[in-house]
C-alpha cells in the first residue's frame, strides 16, 4: 500500500505519513457519503446550521492544535496562523447566516390557476480537493456551504497537510455532523481521478494549479457533473499618482511577502505612477529589510520558509533568470542569515528594472518574490495588467473612487479592489477570468453553485 509522506519544511525532517486510500477504500467512502447525504438533506435547514455553527465554535476551541498544525506541515509563522481559524469562522458564520435567503425559493408573479416557483436541492456529493497554502480557508469555502445546503462532503486535502483534514472532520464530528456526512480521504492522483468517474460524486471543487485543474477538467469528462476551479494567479496592483503612498506600501508589501508569498491572490506585479516609483520602492525596501525569516515556530519570526526545497528552487530559478534578463534585485539575500542557497529559506526580493519578458511579470510565482515597474498613465497601467494569463484579483491604490470604478471596469480579473488587496470578503463572490479557472465560492452565488434548481409548475383544478 503506498502512503503520504509529509515533510516538514522548518527542517526537512519527515512529519507524519498516513496510508493512502485503496480503491475500495475510496468506494466505502463515497457510498458512506451517499447514504448519509439522504438523512441529512431531509433534516430542517435550521437544525442543519445548529450543528454547523456548533462546528465552527469546536474549530475555534481547538485553536492552538491547528495553528501549530499548520505551521510544522507548511511553514507559516506560528504568529500568524491563529489568524487562518479566525477567517475560517468569519467566512463559515456569514456563509451560516446567509443559508436561508440564498436556499429559499424563488416565486414568480402569481398567476391564476397555477402555483409555481424555483427551488434548491442538494447536489449529492460534493469532493473537495484543497491545497496546502490556506488548507481552512480554501476549504471552508465549500465545506459549510455545501453542508448546510444538505449536501455529503468528502475532504482530499494536500499530502503536505493531511492533519488538517483530520482535525477538520473530528472537530464537525464532535459538533454532531453524522457520520457520513463529512469525511475526509488521503488519496494519490490516479484514486481521485477514479472517485471523480464514480457516479457517487456530484460535483467537484478543487483549487490548486492550472495544471492540476486541467487533470480535473479530464478526470471528469463525460460525467457532466459540476467543476469549481481556482487555479492560482499572477495579482497586479496600481499605485495612482493620487494614491496614499505610506497606505499603499505597508498593505502591498505584506500583500506579497505575507505566507512567503504563497498565495493565489498575492501580490506579483506592482505597477507605479512613474511621479511616485522611487519613493515608492525605496519605501518597499526598507519595510522589507525589517522582515524577520527563520524558524516559524519562533514567535518573533514573520516570514517562514516556503513549502518544499523544490518550490524554493523554482522561485530562485524566477528570480535568477530576470535578473539575468536586466531585473535588479534590490533585496540583498545576506541581509536575511537564514536565507541559503538551497532548502526551504528565502529571502524577499523585490526586482526592478522588470518587463513583461521576464518570468516574474508573466508566470505564476509562489513565492516572497515582486516586481515594480514604473507607469506614466492610467491606460499603460490597465494594458500591463491585463497582461496575464491570468485574472483572480488586481487592486488600485487611488483616493478617487470615481477613477477607480473606471479602472475597475477595464480591469479583467475575478475581485477588483481599491486600498487592499489579498482579502476575501465573504459576502462577495470569489471567482476568477482565464486561466485562473471558473465558478463561483463564498456570498449568496456560491450556494447557487453548490445547489441545482427544480421548478414548481403547478395547476390548481
Amino acid at each position: 500500500m503506498s502512503e503520504l509522506i509529509t515533510i516538514s519544511p522548518i527542517d526537512g525532517r519527515e512529519l507524519l505519513r498516513r496510508p493512502h486510500a485503496t480503491r475500495a477504500d475510496a468506494e466505502r467512502i463515497a457510498q458512506a457519503a451517499r447514504q448519509a447525504q439522504q438523512a441529512w438533506a431531509q433534516r430542517p435547514l435550521n437544525e442543519r446550521i445548529t450543528i454547523l455553527s456548533a462546528a465552527i465554535d469546536v474549530v475555534l476551541s481547538r485553536t492552538d492544535a491547528f495553528a501549530d498544525a499548520i505551521t510544522r506541515q507548511m511553514g507559516r509563522p506560528i504568529s500568524q496562523a491563529p489568524g487562518e481559524l479566525r477567517g475560517f469562522a468569519e467566512r463559515g458564520r456569514y456563509m451560516l447566516s446567509i443559508a436561508e435567503e440564498a436556499l429559499a425559493p424563488i416565486v414568480p408573479p402569481a398567476k391564476e390557476s397555477f402555483e409555481r416557483s424555483i427551488e434548491r436541492e442538494p447536489i449529492g456529493v460534493v469532493l473537495t480537493v484543497a491545497p496546502w497554502n490556506y488548507p481552512l480557508l480554501t476549504a471552508v469555502n465549500s465545506i459549510i456551504p455545501a453542508l448546510a445546503a444538505g449536501n455529503a462532503m468528502i475532504l482530499k486535502h494536500s499530502d503536505q497537510t493531511p492533519l488538517c483534514a483530520e482535525q477538520l472532520v473530528a472537530a464537525f464530528t464532535d459538533a454532531g455532523v453524522p457520520a457520513g456526512v463529512f469525511q475526509y480521504i488521503h488519496a494519490t492522483h490516479d484514486i481521485i481521478r477514479d472517485l471523480i468517474q464514480s457516479p457517487a460524486i456530484d460535483h467537484v471543487v478543487f483549487t490548486g494549479s492550472v495544471r492540476g485543474g486541467g487533470a480535473m477538467e479530464e478526470a471528469a469528462v463525460g460525467r457532466f457533473i459540476g467543476r469549481g476551479l481556482e487555479l492560482g494567479g499572477s495579482d497586479p496592483a496600481y499605485v495612482r499618482a493620487d494614491a496614499d503612498l505610506a497606505h499603499a506600501v505597508e498593505t502591498l508589501v505584506d500583500g506579497a511577502f505575507f505566507n512567503s508569498g504563497q498565495s493565489c491572490c498575492g501580490i506579483q506585479r506592482i505597477y507605479v505612477h512613474e511621479s511616485l516609483h522611487q519613493e515608492f520602492v525605496d519605501r518597499a525596501v526598507e519595510l522589507t529589510r525589517q522582515y524577520r525569516l527563520g524558524d516559524p515556530l519562533d514567535p518573533e519570526t514573520n516570514l517562514g520558509p516556503v513549502v518544499r526545497a523544490r518550490a524554493a528552487d523554482e522561485v530562485r530559478a524566477v528570480i535568477a533568470e530576470s535578473v539575468r534578463m536586466g531585473a535588479r534585485n534590490r533585496i540583498d539575500p545576506a541581509h536575511f542569515p537564514q536565507a541559503r542557497a538551497e532548502g526551504t529559506y528565502l529571502a524577499p526580493a523585490i526586482l526592478t528594472n522588470v518587463d513583461h519578458t521576464m518570468p516574474i511579470m508573466n508566470e505564476e510565482c509562489f513565492g516572497p518574490v515582486v516586481g515594480i515597474m514604473p507607469v506614466a498613465s492610467d491606460a499603460e497601467a490597465v494594458t500591463l495588467m491585463n497582461d496575464s494569463n491570468y485574472g483572480l484579483t488586481a487592486s488600485v491604490f487611488t483616493r478617487d473612487l470615481d477613477a477607480a470604478r473606471a479602472l475597475g471596469r477595464q480591469i479583467q480579473t475575478g475581485t477588483f479592489f481599491m486600498n487592499r488587496c489579498d482579502y476575501l470578503d465573504p459576502a462577495l463572490a470569489w471567482t476568477g477570468v482565464k486561466n485562473t479557472g471558473h465558478g463561483i465560492s463564498l456570498s449568496i452565488l456560491g450556494y447557487h453553485a453548490l445547489t441545482r434548481v427544480k421548478s414548481y409548475h403547478l395547476r390548481l383544478l
